[in-house]
């Protein structure tokens, strides 16, 4: 069987409107929903009132019912006397009665004749006085809250069943054992208390009165396709009165005059909590205590949403009265002799489910944690749905809540992470402005860079001399167009697809690659040789761009007129200024320099040679 209240997480949105109505705080948070813990549970069914979202729901019973009446068994239905502040849209109880036949019931039976019989009991009880007061036991949530939550006074529950059970106990007599019998009522609780009564007390299916709306929607059945139909007996008097405060004790005259009156009557959540710790207590409170949790029957959680308490009230004494002048006197009389001996008792156990008290150290390390560690920040406000801040952290001990309950505690925790949140979005704020200079300068920066890389391209290609800049591992970054004739068509073609042979193997195109390679290793400044290419002398000038990591070179064709004439003017005068200082160092630096001159001579010599052969061949060929 179905747990009798659930919480359909995807609905729940934390209000926790259900925490603060549950009398024994049988609800607990999870990390993102609430839940029910079923042994605190009494099934008064507030909670589902109270949610907004409908996220709380008690167990549907309309297909057991249904399946009953389709399995051709005879089925009857006892209704609770709250049908009169329900039902108010049907103008006749008569056609109320045809509807529900009209769904397959054989018997409909009103619960007022259980009631009566039920407070003649308790007449006998409170009249037969031997010192000990007791607590009414017709509603079923006050009775397992008792006996779960004060089981010191569970010998003082009255030891009789409630109304219904009674009445299922005289239509089984009157109508026999054999039938399937049904409950319809405004109460939730007794959904499972019904469940606990077994033989000749059992109750078989219980609906509430929204779930009967239900069924006459489902089968479409309206007073207006119903004739009249009565109840069927036995009829009850003033049991009628049973779904408003003290209407039991009216049913018997049992008397409630203040003065000389030995009863207490109260409902609704808070009341009936109170009177039964006043109950306990014993500070002088010595009167029997008649306990609905309800305010009334007519305002339980199995009516219709939104219905006036005072309304309901008025319509429910309204009916009575009219049930009371068509009422067989006499027959009545005869019907409560018959079943007067019916047997009503039974048992009550204590069920604690008071939870244990934790260390009073542990509650101030929770108080602590709370930001409530003085008595002025415990404000009690009540949001969390516990009396005191003080409450809350005992059942926060005992599992039962978390931190994010606390009102107080969420908004000064909601405060600090809006203000880590502004701090973190001022720095974002300063860090974006940062980003966007860094930005700006970085593309003045680019543009810069794209600029005197375009100058610089222009600049090596006015230079008269090959110009190229390799990496460490000896691929080209940059060369200017002499550098590219100087190597022939095969890198002309190259050069058409890829501009400036960027990317391409210096060792592929020239033998004197190790040259760049060595002022790569060795970091020096430059190194300056003549080499021969082809037919050519190159004069090879490779520098340090950036330590190990880019050089560049220069080379010249000193075969070249133009190269050659500039070639022989400055290394003339390299050798008239070694010349001269050779004047002043006698010996050693004398046969240097003249070693040195012949080299560079022989250097001009050679290339002057190699300049008129090829000028030579080159006026051959044109002839």
């Amino acid at each position: 069987m179905r747990q009798l209240v659930v919480v359909d997480p995807e609905k729940c949105n934390l209000s926790l409107a259900c925490i603060r109505t549950c009398p024994t705080k049988a609800i607990k948070i999870e990390e993102t929903h609430a839940t029910i813990v079923p042994g605190r549970c009494i099934g008064c069914g507030h909670c589902v009132m109270v949610c907004s979202q409908n996220a709380i729901s008690y167990r549907d019973e309309k297909q057991i019912v249904k399946d009953f009446l389709a399995s051709g068994s005879k089925v009857a239905i006892i209704c609770d006397p709250s049908i009169s502040g329900e039902f108010v849209d049907i103008t006749d109880h008569r056609k109320f009665v045809a509807m529900i036949r009209g769904l397959g019931f054989n018997y409909v039976l009103e619960m007022a004749f259980g009631i009566d019989l039920l407070a003649f009991r308790y007449r006998d009880l409170l009249h037969n006085f031997h010192g000990k007061y007791y607590i009414h036991t017709v509603c079923p949530p006050v009775a397992a809250y008792v006996e779960k939550f004060e089981p010191e006074l569970v010998e003082n529950l009255a030891r009789m069943v409630p109304p219904y059970v009674v009445m299922a106990k005289v239509v089984r007599e009157y109508y026999g054992d054999d039938l399937k019998l049904v409950y319809a009522t405004a109460c939730v609780a007794a959904k499972d208390d019904a469940r606990m009564h077994k033989d000749d007390g059992r109750i078989d299916g219980v609906l509430t009165f929204i779930e009967l709306r239900e069924l006459f929607k489902e089968f479409k059945i309206t007073e207006n396709n119903v004739e009249y139909s009565e109840f069927d007996p036995p009829i009850g008097r003033k049991g009628g009165l049973y779904p408003i405060r003290r209407g039991m004790l009216q049913a018997v005259d049992i008397n409630q005059e203040l003065l000389s009156g030995d009863i207490i009557s109260a409902n609704g959540q808070f009341d009936f909590k109170e009177s039964l710790s006043e109950f306990k207590s014993q500070t002088g409170l010595k009167q029997h205590l008649d306990l609905f949790y309800c305010e009334g029957c007519v305002m339980g959680p199995g009516m219709s949403p939104g219905g006036k308490k005072f309304m309901r009230r008025s319509e429910v004494i309204k009916y009575v009265n009219k049930r009371l002048k068509g009422l067989d006197l006499v027959n009545w009389h005869e019907q409560i002799e018959q079943f007067k001996d019916l047997d009503v008792s039974r048992t009550f156990k204590a069920q604690d489910r008071r939870l244990p008290m934790p260390p009073d150290s542990e509650i101030r390390r929770v108080l602590h944690e709370m930001g409530k560690s003085k008595a002025e920040d415990q404000l009690g406000c009540g949001a969390c749905g516990y009396p005191s801040c003080r409450e809350f952290a005992i059942a926060y001990c005992q599992g039962l809540t978390n931190y994010e309950m606390c009102y107080s505690y969420s908004i000064n925790k909601l405060h600090t992470f809006i203000n880590k949140v502004n701090a973190t979005n001022e720095k974002l704020k300063k860090t974006k402005e940062a980003l966007k200079d860094s930005e700006e300068k970085a593309r003045a920066g680019e543009m810069a860079a794209l600029e005197a890389a375009e100058v610089t391209t222009i600049m090596l290609d006015k230079i008269n001399a090959g110009v190229v800049v390799v990496d460490e591992n000896l691929k080209i970054m940059e060369s200017n167009h002499v550098f590219v004739e100087m190597l022939g068509e095969d890198a002309q073609t190259i050069n058409d697809t890829i501009p400036g042979l960027k990317g391409a193997e210096l060792s592929a195109l020239v033998p004197f690659h190790r040259l760049f390679a060595s002022v790569l290793q060795s970091g020096q400044d430059m190194l300056n040789r003549d080499t021969p290419f082809g037919n050519s002398i190159f004069n090879v000038s490779v520098f340090t761009i950036k330590k190990h990591k880019a050089v560049g070179g220069i080379i010249r064709d000193l075969t070249s007129p133009n190269v050659r004439r500039e070639e022989v003017i400055n290394r003339a005068r390299t050798v008239i200024r070694e010349n001269l200082e050779t004047v002043q160092q006698i010996a050693f630096l004398l046969g240097e320099s003249a070693s040195k001159t012949e080299k560079i001579l022989s250097s001009i010599i050679d290339a002057q040679k190699l300049g008129t052969d090829t000028t030579s061949s080159e006026e051959k060929t044109d002839s």
